[in-house]
């Protein structure tokens, strides 16, 4: 429910706090009062266009808060979730700012957000129904989903979803498949082609790398060697005569020559004489070892040479780094195999496109079955309440219509649209093009009355649904407000006496001028303030007693 509008410099208003109760709560006041400002202001907080006439001559900004409690399983939680936006209060406040030059900003919870969004979202939250409204019952895409809703065909209604998306990722499949096909097919020379030239290098993974690792090692063997046998000779000596081994061998023969009371402090160097021997013995039998694996064969470094080069060759024709050229390779081959095998895959995509689609078709048939049987008791159950709102000569019609198929979806195949005639005999037609403005928020009252146990907004606004009729038919309206309210909560704004007095809550909406400035401003009224104002309804500018005891009666 709405539990609060604050407002800020919005045309003739200046600060305004309201705060609303469960129930029916009526707005009356004078024409001219400001009570459209009202609702300009909550359009304006629901996501409505920002326009610059808004904003309160001499200030820079106008702002709207409305506050929502709806309960912890409303949809509007989930929705708001999906959309990323982040909620930790179980109230929402959507917030409105508006500039002087008509520029806005959203927010939902102080997390900014699109006016799209802010509009989306108090959808589900509250439904403004006025004489020339376009949104809530008026909107035809809307009433598929109110049968359905009506109707308590969930499971229907999810099954044929869950059949309908079965169906289309099939015909996707199938078509894509169509289409690969018919690619390959144009290019099957080339791809056996290069199918030839893939195989015929059989790449390996991690290949290339020992190739070019190979390759440098062949075109620098021939220095490699030369500095090798440098070093062997170094080390050893020429025809082992010299060299470091003997070097060192003759030194330890010098230090065992060492008088043995000082051997003690020179042995850490014979060690170390000893280590460095080894150490040497070893590298001339690495080089040694190395020296025996280099191939100098000139026919070698050739074929390594040329597989390194059909690797990078091959890649620069698949424009692919050549280490993905085993990836390229299978997926030619699952390109060949599908012209090969393509039409056997296609005929099985047919057979299960054709069997989703009957399943489909079936799930439709029997939503359709039930959407027909509670649309006549729908129609039966707003028919009765249309006379007591004096259009005893109207009926009301839901129209069902098979489409074609490609125009089925997920909720099925019917077309459903809410249809009207006013007078006996007239061919129904759409709600909001055969009502008038009286007529339609009638109807619209009617409609709200059977549906609102099953729709999810639990806050609906009405803007002079009592236009243009009086008397019995405007207590009529009245009751049904109150029946209406003892599901959801009900704000109406009125000039007839019979429904402001079925209010749980009154707010007068009036109009003051001071200093050559004029505010709008809005009171909530006492059970005394509220016989006043009902009285004045009654008689006009002067209040009779006679009309006092009218809106005693009418209060009850």
């Amino acid at each position: 429910m709405l539990l609060n509008l604050s407002i800020s410099n919005v045309v003739l208003i200046d600060r305004l706090e309201l705060s609303f109760d469960n129930g029916l709560c009526v707005l009356t006041g004078e024409t001219g009062a400001g009570k459209s400002i009202l609702l300009d202001s909550l359009g304006l907080a629901l996501g409505a266009r920002a326009e610059s006439r808004l904003v309160r001559q001499g200030t820079d900004k106008a702002t709207v808060s409305a506050v929502f409690d709806p309960v912890s399983d409303h949809p509007v939680f989930e929705f708001l979730k999906d959309k990323d936006v982040s909620i930790d209060d179980d109230l929402l406040v959507f917030r409105r700012v508006v500039n002087a030059d008509g520029r806005s900003r959203a927010y939902i919870n102080d997390t900014p957000v699109s006016a799209n969004l802010l509009r989306q979202a108090g959808d589900l939250l509250i439904e403004i129904q006025g004489q020339f409204e376009q949104r809530g019952l008026l909107d035809q895409s809307n009433h598929r989903n109110l049968l359905d809703a009506a109707s308590d065909n969930v499971h229907l209604t999810s099954q044929t979803s869950e059949l309908w998306r079965k169906w289309q990722a099939l015909s996707n499949e199938r078509s894509e498949a169509d289409e690969k096909l018919a690619q390959a097919q144009r290019e099957e020379t080339f791809l056996r082609h290069s199918l030839e030239e893939l195989d015929n290098l059989s790449p390996v993974a991690g290949e290339l790398e020992t190739l070019s690792s190979q390759r440098q090692l062949l075109i620098h063997s021939e220095k490699l060697i030369q500095a090798m046998n440098a070093c062997t000779l170094e080390l050893s000596g020429e025809n082992g005569i010299g060299g470091a081994e003997n070097s060192l061998a003759e030194a330890q023969r010098h230090l065992a020559t060492t008088p043995e009371n000082v051997g003690e402090k020179i042995q850490p160097v014979v060690e170390a004489l000893d280590r460095a021997t080894f150490e040497i013995q070893d590298a001339l039998a690495n080089l040694q070892d190395i020296s025996n694996d280099l191939d100098l064969d000139p026919a070698r470094l050739q074929e390594t040479e040329e597989r390194y080069f059909l690797y990078q060759d091959l890649a620069r024709k698949h424009r692919v780094e050549p280490e993905k050229l085993v990836k390229v390779r299978d997926q030619v081959a699952e390109q060949l195999k599908l012209i090969d095998t393509g039409n056997e895959h296609l005929q099985k995509l047919d057979r299960l496109c054709e069997e989703a689609r009957s399943a489909y078709a079936k799930a439709a048939e029997k939503l359709s079955k039930a959407r027909h049987k509670k649309a006549k008791e729908l129609d039966q159950a707003i028919n009765n309440e249309l006379p007591p709102l004096k259009l005893e000569r109207a009926i009301f019609q839901t129209s069902l219509i098979i489409q074609s198929e490609e125009n089925w979806g997920q909720h099925g195949w019917d077309q459903v649209a809410f249809l009207v005639a006013t007078n006996s005999g007239s061919t129904p037609g759409p709600l909001g093009k055969i009502a008038s403005g009286g007529e339609l928020a009638r109807f619209l009252l009617a409609l709200k009355v059977v549906m609102a146990k099953v729709s999810p907004i639990d806050c609906l606004v009405f803007d002079e649904v009592d236009a243009g009729i009086g008397g019995a038919t405007a207590h009529a309206v009245g009751e049904r407000l109150s029946r209406l309210a003892e599901e959801r909560q009900i704000l109406v704004i009125t000039h007839s006496p019979q429904v402001a007095a079925k209010g749980m809550q009154h707010l007068k909406v009036a109009k003051s001028s001071k200093a050559n400035q004029t505010t709008t401003t809005v009171f909530h009224l006492s059970n005394e303030e509220r016989r006043e104002e009902v009285a004045r309804m009654l008689s006009g500018a002067e209040i009779t007693n006679e009309a006092r005891s009218a809106a005693d009666s009418l209060l009850g």
